[in-house]
């Protein structure tokens, strides 16, 4: 389960740098007509049309909450025309090297998206058209993602996996952390590209001061407003110490309450706004480990890009009338036997900090013990799973398999970073 309908997910590689479009642009971007007007960018010869700007503006307007009114999708286009030149970078890298993706990795993707937002099968696509979106824009991006992710790891080829060095070398890093104060930070970035406009910069991140103040949620006016690389995941940077930030917003966000909303910040290159979500010290929290147990009925055939057919649909329909009928986790363990045990019924104690993604993660939160959770369907089989227990452990240090992801995911980050630099550099991107 990777994927979630979010800003976080299905605008992961947006970008930066948001420049407003005047009303008049906004109507050539929902022309059809095929002359010169229609085009938003070229890059390396490949045309990128304002209809593609539109409905992938469309997309991250619903996936975030947002109303995809004109003035709405105006002012997310040039976000969106910034990340389709880099995604069109990456489809041309894509295709150089000749990556493939499997129409099953899609497949298995989207049911992830509809898994997370309990969505029925087929109901993303009937979600994005009621909205508006064609469903090629979401396949489209999901394939150049899952094909860029595959680039960057040939391209880090024996590099990508830490040796035992790096990992302890990561676990010092964890253990001289515990104790420290962190703080959970929001922002919107108000740029000043003229010393001139200095005032008039500063006038409108007070007007946006006044809609959060006035009850406009944070996230959602990060991702209209905010020019910063953390628009579109809503201005959160996550869990941040002081000495990662600028100086000045430091100093504000120790003396802040939690949920206060600041006044503008001047820092290079303009004024940032910073919301503090919440503190606290590493390593301190409790943590909550579940004992449960899981039943997995696999399919004869994997779900393909058609979607849940009948046999499948009858293999589910097996699992959960089964399930309606158990009591308690050796229930659930039997009803596995009686499905071949494929997967283990007893997983081992689960961290629930641990748990991706999100959308299970609350799935199991939230789910009493003795009780079966909804259907959870994969490409591959259909589970359902039942806390047996639950308990609070003092803090620990991840596993080595954990760390050893998280230094994988970091280093993935940065080539991605390096790459597209690079791309950007040695490619002809004209705007007309």
């Amino acid at each position: 389960m990777k994927h979630k309908l979010t800003a976080a997910l299905l605008a992961a590689s947006l970008g930066i740098l948001p420049r407003f479009w005047p009303g008049a642009m906004l109507a050539h971007a929902q022309s059809t007509s095929p002359d010169s007007a229609s085009i938003a960018a070229i890059v390396n010869g490949q045309v990128i049309t304002n209809q593609d700007i539109i409905a992938r503006a469309r997309l991250l307007a619903i996936s975030t909450g947002l109303n995809p009114t004109p003035d709405m999708l105006a002012r997310l286009s040039p976000q969106v025309t910034n990340v389709l030149i880099d995604q069109t970078l990456e489809l041309q890298e894509i295709n150089h090297r000749n990556v493939v993706v499997a129409d099953s990795d899609i497949t298995a993707a989207i049911s992830h998206i509809e898994q997370g937002n309990n969505l029925a099968p087929g109901g993303l696509r009937t979600h994005l058209a009621a909205a508006g979106v064609p469903f090629d824009t979401l396949v489209n991006q999901l394939r150049i993602e899952l094909g860029w992710q595959t680039v960057l790891h040939q391209v880090l080829g024996p590099e990508l996996r830490p040796t035992p060095g790096d990992i302890a070398a990561e676990k010092a890093a964890l253990k001289a952390e515990i104790g420290q104060t962190q703080y959970h930070v929001s922002e919107i970035f108000v740029p000043v590209t003229d010393p001139a406009n200095d005032a008039s910069a500063k006038a409108f991140a007070n007007t946006i001061i006044g809609q959060l103040r006035g009850g406009a949620p944070f996230p959602v006016v990060a991702v209209q407003f905010s020019q910063a690389p953390s628009a579109l995941q809503g201005g959160d940077l996550g869990f941040v110490q002081l000495g990662q930030l600028d100086p000045a917003v430091a100093a504000i966000i120790a003396q802040m309450p939690v949920g206060a909303i600041s006044d503008p910040v001047r820092v290079p290159g303009g004024y940032d706004i910073v919301q503090l979500q919440e503190v606290h010290k590493v390593g301190t929290q409790l943590q909550t480990i579940l004992h449960i147990a899981q039943a997995f009925a696999p399919f004869t055939t994997p779900i393909g890009q058609g979607g849940i057919g009948p046999a499948q649909l009858a293999v589910i329909n097996k699992l959960v009338a089964q399930a309606q009928t158990a009591k308690s986790c050796p229930d659930i363990a039997a009803i596995n036997a009686s499905f071949g045990n494929a997967h283990p019924s007893d997983p081992g104690p689960v961290n629930l900090a641990t748990v991706s993604p999100p959308a299970f993660q609350q799935v199991l939160a939230n789910l009493p013990p003795g009780k079966t959770s909804r259907p959870l369907v994969e490409q591959d089989g259909v589970s359902v799973v039942m806390v047996c227990a639950k308990n609070t452990a003092a803090p620990s240090l991840p596993s080595d398999q954990d760390i050893e992801n998280i230094i994988v995911q970091r280093r993935v980050a940065l080539e991605s970073q390096q790459l597209l630099d690079d791309l950007r550099h040695r490619s002809i991107i004209t705007r007309p």
